[in-house]
């Protein structure tokens, strides 16, 4: 899953990337694979001592670029992050030069501008179509488009409305309005509890970070060192971890886990995916020749601490195609190919 980072000149969106990222992914280009924090593994880990630990990761890039103060984002920056399955917009609410709410609504309008455009644009050829052919118009295609050209007129994102932005007639367009997206409140140091933020809403999620901060204690590679540097300024936890979780969230995107002596390891999977789906993450092949999955969930885990005393319990549970996956299970799939 790939998110991109974008905001107006100055925003701090580039120490946000670098805090992200960490100073060597940072320095090397845009783009940094990240980890997906999750405590969920640690037991795990201190029961099997696997060989090996991997994490879920998220793409992030930093989009260059911007316009300043007054300035739209810019048609070049739109069409770069067209492409990815979610954003994060950083306003700048330390500098005291601009005001970090404008710059939040100024973005909003720039999509929804953008989206307006191309759908304007599609409807004209659908009305040229149809005067030459009736059958060359899909009417699916033209209501779905003139829906949401009417919630885009009420200055509603497309994302406002999650039934009418997943319908497959709009999805091959990549609305920007569409696509979920976090704003980061860019604070000055010891300024983040006290900023207030709007409501979340559909597809839409605010948190103030001081991305200056983030990034000086990316720096820190001595654990130690890092936890007295957050002490000092009465802090218990980085905010990095906030915002990847909430960029996963934002996704769509669940997490089930598998453990053993070889492997412990988180595995990204969209909400409301079945036992094959999960299945097919791993290995296609699994996909196919799915039979069974023997699911234990993580609190009957914790519960218990081994998975001898799980299955004794009668906690463990073997489950079909139909399953949904619950984030947190804990599977082992059996297959057959």
């Amino acid at each position: 899953m790939k998110t991109a980072i974008f905001g107006f000149s100055g925003s701090g969106k580039t120490d946000l990337f670098a805090a992200l990222a960490g100073p060597e992914a940072a320095a090397a280009g845009n783009r940094a694979m990240v980890k997906v924090p999750d405590a969920r593994l640690d037991p795990l880990i201190a029961l099997f001592h696997p060989k090996k630990v991997t994490y879920s990761e998220i793409e992030y890039l930093d989009i260059p670029g911007g316009g300043g103060k007054g300035a739209g984002l810019g048609e070049r920056v739109l069409n770069e992050v067209r492409p990815y399955d979610s954003f994060i917009g950083v306003l700048d609410g330390f500098s005291g030069m601009n005001d970090p709410e404008r710059q939040w609504q100024a973005m909003e309008a720039d999509m929804m501008v953008s989206d307006m455009a191309v759908i304007e644009k599609r409807l004209e050829k659908l009305a040229a179509d149809g005067k030459k052919n009736k059958a060359l118009v899909d009417p699916k295609e033209e209501a779905a488009l003139k829906r949401a050209l009417a919630l885009l007129e009420e200055e509603r994102p497309l994302r406002a409305d999650p039934e009418l932005a997943a319908l497959p007639e709009l999805r091959g367009f990549k609305f920007l309005s569409a696509r979920p997206i976090l704003y980061v409140w860019n604070c000055a140091e010891g300024e983040e509890a006290d900023r207030a933020l709007p409501e979340d809403a559909p597809g839409m999620a605010h948190m103030a970070v001081a991305a200056k901060l983030e990034r000086e204690l990316a720096e820190i590679e001595d654990p130690e060192e890092k936890a007295e540097f957050l002490s000092d300024l009465g802090i218990t936890e980085s905010a990095l971890d906030k915002v990847i979780n909430k960029t996963y969230r934002l996704l769509g995107l669940i997490s089930f886990l598998t453990a053993g002596e070889d492997e412990c390891r988180t595995w990204p999977l969209r909400a409301g995916s079945t036992a094959p789906q999960a299945a097919g993450v791993i290995h296609t092949d699994f996909e196919k020749g799915f039979i069974r999955a023997e699911v234990i969930g993580f609190d009957d885990f914790l519960a218990y601490g081994d998975f001898k005393k799980v299955k004794e319990a009668g906690k463990a549970r073997l489950e079909g195609k139909e399953y949904i996956v619950q984030d947190g299970d804990i599977i082992e799939f059996r297959f057959n190919v």
